[in-house]
């Protein structure tokens, strides 16, 4: 695996570009929805690698190695040598087709040599949770991660790049298969939880109407105090832990939108009736820490590092750490050293399983981190 990256500025794109010297299979492009000449970009890039495939998306903050960066693009080309790939679409009309788009999307690139897919999905037209219960289905045995395209903070428009086109309600996702594929995965947060725990007695998808029979929007202002005035933007630091059982391991959910009339609460994930959540709020120092055990998992199973690490982070932990975001991803740095290259982007939801045996989820608030090598 030969790999190079870029960060594009908007004055220097066609001059970084330039210095691509390897023959490209992959484009990965994590595009900020700022960024004005990001269709110039994607049109030279088909032109001149006809045979590559290009996948990306819209963000919250570009990670660039060590950095994080806004209103550029971070570019990496991937050259396989060990192993192939084949990269595959699904569009969806309406968010309830999520989790059969996911089943389609598997089916397309379901193979015996399959080892593991990467997914870039519309942060704002799918409900991430069906999708990957779609993908889940129907594959069960192999390794899924990726993450929800985001629009900075606004929540308004996110936008997947496949190959020459930059659309939404589009889900893209590249498998990776043979034997020659090392792959790594994890997925932690950092955040304390706090209050009392409650169940979830009303809902329907990801709104939440009733936690144990009050009114899910009175009861979560009644615990922000002034921040209940800046719902639903402040909802983004202060997410909820869910417990589907006593044994499960908490998910973290993250508000996209509050409703007066109903006194609902949307979240970027399904809320199931029957769960039991809590109220969550950050630590810096927990944050920071959470980011260095997820690649001390992911990096486990490599003896000399990994080629290439696919950092990605919710856009809630990049408002809570404001200055200090780069920490997060620095600490990254020191647990996997200095031979993989790192790049990413901060998203509306974040795809993997906690764990090697455990499965894929929607996870928010956390930093998911992906390392690949061939052997």
């Amino acid at each position: 695996m030969k790999i190079q990256q870029i960060s594009l500025a908007e004055n220097n794109w066609k001059e970084m570009l330039s210095i691509i010297n390897i023959d490209v299979d992959i484009f990965l492009l994590f595009v900020s929805p700022q960024y004005h000449n990001k269709k110039e970009v994607v049109n030279f890039l088909n032109k001149n690698y006809p045979k590559a495939g290009i996948m990306g998306c819209s963000t919250a903050g570009e990670i660039s190695d060590i950095t994080v960066k806004d209103s550029t693009i971070s570019i990496t080309a991937i050259q396989l040598e060990k192993i192939t790939y084949k990269k595959e679409f699904v569009k969806i009309k309406a968010m309830e087709d999520s989790y059969k788009a996911g089943q389609k999307l598997a089916d397309k690139l379901y193979s015996k040599d399959l080892k593991h897919v990467f997914i870039l999905s519309d942060g704002l037209n799918v409900n991430g949770a069906d999708l990957v219960s779609g993908l889940k289905l129907k594959l069960p045995n192999i390794s899924i991660t990726g993450g929800l395209a985001a629009d900075g903070a606004e929540f308004t428009k996110t936008f997947v790049i496949n190959d020459d086109k930059i659309v939404d309600k589009t889900i893209v996702a590249i498998g990776f298969y043979g034997e020659g594929l090392k792959i790594g995965f994890s997925s932690k947060g950092g955040w304390d939880s706090f209050g009392l725990e409650r169940q979830v007695t009303k809902s329907s998808k990801n709104q939440l109407f009733e936690l144990d029979g009050l009114p899910a929007l009175k009861l979560y202002k009644s615990f922000l105090g002034d921040q209940a005035d800046n719902l639903p933007s402040s909802g983004l630091l202060f997410p909820l832990s869910m417990r589907i059982n006593e044994n499960s391991e908490p998910i973290v959910r993250t508000i996209l939108a509050v409703d007066e009339e109903t006194q609902s609460l949307t979240f970027a994930g399904n809320i199931p009736e029957g769960v039991y959540v809590r109220l969550m709020k950050a630590n810096v120092d927990r944050l920071i820490d959470g980011a260095g055990d997820s690649a001390k998992l992911a990096n486990k199973e490599f003896k000399n590092s990994s080629e290439l690490a696919i950092l990605i982070s919710c856009v809630g932990r990049r408002l809570v750490l404001k200055q200090l975001v780069e920490e997060e991803v620095e600490v990254v740095r020191d647990v996997l050293g200095e031979k993989p290259c790192v790049t990413g982007f901060y998203s509306y939801g974040e795809i993997a399983p906690f764990g090697e045996f455990s499965p894929c989820e929607l996870h928010n608030q956390t930093m998911t981190i992906t390392t690949l090598s061939e052997w």
